[in-house]
């Protein structure tokens, strides 16, 4: 049986460097760094001060007071990015099946402020438990999609996917997969996440996990240079419209692009660091690409996962080199982390709208940051150092890995009628 195309008709976010979609996509063109000292709260004590916080967003002038209520933070970027998402879609609802319409949204820690929250106000009071009833549906990971559906009525498939920071990756390709098999004309996707908090912070802090340049945060992500030393958390979300092709082309819809294919992997090999030989990487990608009927050759450009950790770079590169031998050195790589740092469970989400930014501008955005190419990576990749090159992007891939070897590979391409 033929599988049904899928496509892109809707795109929303906000993240650090851009509150909707035309800001993001000029910062990737600029080369915009999001990071900055923390201000969420009073991170003095902690070895990693520097985060890429979301800017200008006061949800009391989007939400009313009774909704604020019942959304954590990261459900709060789920519905401003959803909506984006679902107006750029141009949906008329009153004229759409909302039984075909779902929702598969992901975030890998939820509504974390909440729990320190709630979990505090206990610890410091007399003991006596005064929870709020909000507490655990405000924290558990499933409420994005709950909203996302009951804002707009849709009644298809709606559930959160949990896998680390490929969480929105697994998302996104179980939207693909629902809908080629028939199972949804449509699905809002994408992911959310807001772990600048204590807890969040603290626990990545104490992993080594977080970069510590805290006196020049905006250079602190800087994948692929000699003297990284680790990732800048973020927070954010991103949102796509996945649809059927012959459902969106019935109903007259704009289409960034096709949605060609995904694959997964496990390393099975640690429970946070990569496999050094990136044997997972490379089965992720090699079954990404046949699922798409693509062949190596045919990549454009590669968004890495890039977190700018010492060990994962290199697993990434070890793993691209490994699967696309000479091809490595004729497409463009870039890790946009750089200038978002890295959302977690939402940082797939907003890489896949990068994906969609190359291919509808022809725009490969930078990797900033690298002043000096780490030595055991070759020097004639072309990493899109500095800033965004032009080029003629018909296929891009996108990476994401997770704790837990977790690895998540997805593909667009232009629209072939």
């Amino acid at each position: 049986m033929e599988k049904r195309r899928v496509v892109v008709t809707g795109i929303g976010t906000i993240n650090p460097i851009g509150n909707n979609i035309e800001e993001y996509f000029h910062s990737l063109e600029i080369g915009t760094s999001g990071a900055d000292t923390i201000t969420a709260f009073n991170a003095e004590k902690f070895s990693s001060r520097i985060a890429c916080q979301v800017k200008n967003f006061d949800p009391s002038l989007i939400f009313e007071r009774k909704e604020l209520r019942k959304y954590d933070r990261y459900s709060q970027f789920a519905l401003v990015a959803a909506t984006e998402a679902v107006e750029d879609a141009a949906l008329e609802l009153d004229k759409l099946n909302l039984e075909r319409i779902g929702v598969v949204w992901a975030s890998g820690i939820g509504g974390v402020q909440t729990f320190y929250d709630e979990v505090m106000g206990w610890a410091e009071g007399n003991g006596t438990p005064r929870f709020s009833p909000f507490f655990v549906p405000k924290m558990i990971s499933d409420l994005a999609a709950g909203h996302i559906s009951l804002k707009y009525g849709f009644m298809g498939p709606n559930y959160s996917v949990v896998s680390a920071c490929a969480s929105s990756n697994h998302a996104m390709i179980d939207a693909i997969n629902l809908i080629r098999l028939g199972k949804a004309d449509m699905i809002v996707t994408g992911g959310s996440e807001a772990p600048i908090v204590v807890p969040a912070v603290g626990g990545f802090s104490s992993m080594r996990a977080l970069s510590t340049r805290n006196d020049d945060p905006k250079s602190a992500s800087r994948p692929f240079d000699k003297n990284r030393d680790g990732f800048v958390i973020a927070e954010g979300a991103g949102a796509l419209i996945f649809e059927d092709y012959e459902h969106a082309v019935a109903r007259g819809a704009k289409i960034y692009c096709e949605v060609a294919g995904s694959g997964m992997s496990a390393d099975a090999y640690h429970m946070t660091a990569p496999h050094p030989e990136g044997k997972g990487a490379i089965m992720s990608m090699r079954l990404a690409l046949e699922d798409a009927g693509l062949k190596v050759t045919d990549v454009d450009y590669l968004n890495a996962h890039g977190t700018s950790t010492p060990l994962g770079d290199l697993a990434e590169i070890a793993a691209v080199q490994g699967l696309f031998g000479e091809h490595a050195y004729k497409m463009n790589i870039s890790s946009t982390k750089s200038m978002t740092g890295h959302l977690l469970g939402a940082t797939a989400a907003v890489e896949a709208l990068a994906c969609v930014f190359a291919i509808t501008k022809g725009i490969v955005p930078p990797t900033i940051n690298v002043e000096e190419v780490d030595p055991q990576i070759d020097s004639k990749l072309n990493l899109t150092i500095g800033t965004a090159q032009r080029r003629d992007v018909r296929v891009a891939m996108s990476n994401t890995f997770g704790f837990g070897g977790h690895n998540s590979t997805i593909i667009f391409r232009k629209l072939e009628e």
